[in-house]
């Protein structure tokens, strides 16, 4: 548990309007300081002071794009909210999960969110590959899963897009120039390192998403 020194820290710096602005952004998806920007017409430099105060009391975390090296996303810590609830929510209902190859992330995620919401998910991908990958075919199985009959597709073919649409692939998130409106969650690629436990991770960390989406959102 954090010191009252720190929780008290993590009160004033939620005392700016601005900051609050951004951690209500960020409760249910990452950003890139400019996509903050525009979203909340922030200046540059303002910005750039109040994500230096967020991080200096643990709230926020900075990553690497794994599409686009020159680009950070800005993460928050959810853990530290845990007496301040963020005001942002999503009514729920059908969604779409959008990554590069559409063989393992967003098809995890779709196939999590109708397990876990009973509401229809669909997937697919800038750049389908062939066949969803055996790595998470075998991570889906593991959580009750099955998407062993799924065929990655083209987020082209896709029709009228739900109201709900989630990237969960930076380089996706990047290539399309997602609409503000979307989400985005900044996963690492499993099939990077191939393993049963970047696979396993992947799904945890979909499972976490998707609950907390849900612990803010209305049902439609």
């Amino acid at each position: 548990m954090a010191s009252v020194d720190l929780r008290a820290n993590r009160h004033a710096a939620l005392g700016d309007a601005g900051r609050l602005a951004i951690v209500d952004e960020l409760s249910l998806s990452d950003r890139t300081p400019t996509e903050l920007r525009t979203l909340l017409g922030i200046e540059s430099n303002l910005l750039a002071h109040h994500l230096a105060v967020l991080e200096g009391v643990g709230m926020i975390t900075r990553s690497t794009s794994s599409g686009d090296a020159r680009r950070k996303y800005v993460r928050l810590t959810h853990d530290t909210l845990v007496d301040l609830g963020p005001k942002r929510s999503i009514t729920r209902g059908k969604a779409l999960f959008v990554c590069t190859r559409n063989s393992a992330r967003s098809q995890l995620a779709a196939a999590l969110w109708r397990s876990m919401t009973g509401a229809p998910a669909e997937s697919a991908g800038t750049h389908p590959a062939e066949s969803v990958h055996p790595g998470a075919v075998a991570a889906a199985q593991r959580c009750g899963l099955d998407i062993s009959t799924t065929t990655p597709r083209s987020l082209r073919s896709v029709g009228k897009l739900p109201s709900l649409v989630i990237t969960v692939c930076d380089q996706a998130h990047e290539e399309i120039t997602a609409n503000p409106s979307w989400l985005h969650w900044s996963l690492s690629d499993p099939v990077a390192l191939g393993t049963k436990r970047a696979f396993d991770a992947t799904a945890a960390e979909l499972r976490e998403r998707i609950n907390l989406l849900l612990t803010s959102s209305k049902d439609q």
